[in-house]
């Protein structure tokens, strides 16, 4: 069996460092360059009723009322509605119905998307307006604490942060960091 040379293994080990510091700038090393923008978070808007595409539409930036039925297909039909109702700009988790009043008049109701497809974008649940059934859709809530939590608001007749749910029985520090990106409470 031969052996490598001085001269060979000196060659071999200046490749094998080459190959290592290639790897290391390759996958390891994070580059001089500034991090990345904040990725930007989508507006999540459902839109139902008169228009040619309804169902859930994501824009880039807050959407009017008029932008969202237009991302809708527009309406079915030409019909009348007020200008300035069209103008009002959306929040993600809006749900707009656009119901025909009469032959040529549409009327826009603004409401909040159900429960479960608000958990599907990871929008989060007013914790003065959920129900029962929708509280029992995040994890780690079983139907003895959703008890709690519905007796604890009636109780105080609401709540006034995601920082009380503290406050109920059977909800720990734990248990409570895990939940609370499910909740906010409208101020």
């Amino acid at each position: 069996m031969k052996y490598f040379s001085i001269g060979q293994q000196r060659i071999l080990f200046i490749f094998a460092t080459f190959v290592l510091v290639i790897l290391y700038f390759r996958f390891y090393h994070r580059s001089l360059s500034p991090p990345p923008e904040e990725i930007p978070k989508e507006i999540v808007v459902e839109v139902l009723g008169e228009v040619r595409n309804p169902g859930i539409h994501l824009f880039q930036n807050p959407p009017t009322v008029r932008e969202a039925i237009d991302k809708a297909g527009g309406l079915k039909e030409v019909a009348l509605f007020d200008t300035g109702a069209t103008a009002e700009t959306l929040e993600t988790g809006t749900l707009l119905t656009i119901l025909k009043e009469s032959s040529r008049e549409i009327k826009v109701k603004l409401g909040r998307m159900e429960a479960r497809k608000l958990l599907v974008y990871s929008l989060p649940l007013d914790l003065n307006r959920v129900s029962a059934e929708d509280l029992c859709l995040i994890p780690g809530i079983g139907e003895s604490l959703v008890q709690e939590i519905l007796a604890y608001r009636e109780k105080r007749r609401g709540f006034r942060s995601v920082e009380e749910l503290k406050n109920v029985k059977g909800i720990g520090e734990k248990k409570w960091r895990t939940i609370k990106p499910f909740f906010f409470v409208e101020q």
